[in-house]
């Protein structure tokens, strides 16, 4: 065991000792790659789909409920008794039955 830690000690002043070889300096074009990467606008194919597709549902969805509000608005307008409109749940399931 002493044989060891007298090789540990001299393993360890040596290590101290070494002189620094390591570049401090980015590689040639680093900065450039980087700055390219995260101001591009590299988005998979399938998400680009998947946008595009969902925004066309939106519209879709917002133009049909326009459209049955105003169907609905029209309906309801045009009707010329009241007591027609009026909707009565409880009167339904009595007379279903």
């Amino acid at each position: 065991m002493n044989g060891f830690e007298s090789k540990w000690q001299r393993l360890t002043t040596a290590a101290r000792q070494a002189p620094e070889t390591r570049d401090a300096v980015a590689p040639y074009g680093f900065a450039t790659r980087i700055a390219a990467r995260a101001l591009g606008d590299e988005r998979p194919a399938r998400t680009a789909m998947f946008a595009r597709i969902s925004v066309r549902a939106l519209w879709v969805a917002c133009l049909l409920t326009l459209v049955s509000v105003a169907t609905n608005y029209l309906a309801f307008a045009s009707s010329e008794d009241d007591e027609q409109n009026l909707i009565d749940p409880v009167s339904d399931v009595l007379n279903a039955s």
